[in-house]
């Protein structure tokens, strides 16, 4: 779903960033979890446990209405901290994690989210 109030633009990289962070959550998964546990499917395609899946789908809900999207360069950077607060330790820890061997697994996105763009 793209927000209909989102210039072209802002729309690519909101979509981008969902596919991002996704692909974040789908890392930490295969770091902390059997394959036998990943029997759902994260946004990005790539298998996840169940925990994992709502991690994934409350962090694409987040992106999804953030209002910020134009403007801002991380969520750590961010004023407005959507995230309530448990979640939000949540999503360090996948950040943590996945953050640093996103660029031999996916070198393009990680790139591009250390620069903002």
């Amino acid at each position: 779903m793209v927000n209909s109030v989102d210039s072209p633009k802002v729309a690519k990289r909101r979509l981008r960033e969902k596919r991002t962070i996704s692909q974040m959550v789908a890392m930490y998964c295969a770091g902390h979890h059997d394959d036998a546990q990943r029997t759902e499917t994260a946004h990005c395609g790539e298998a996840v446990c169940p925990e994992c899946k709502v991690i994934d789908d409350y962090a694409l809900l987040r992106t999804e209405r953030c209002r910020q999207m134009a403007t801002k360069v991380s969520c750590e950077q961010c004023g407005n901290h959507c995230y309530r607060p448990e979640e939000r330790q949540r999503i360090c820890a996948v950040m943590r994690y996945a953050g640093p061997r996103m660029i031999t697994k996916h070198p393009i996105a990680a790139i591009r989210h250390l620069l903002g763009k």
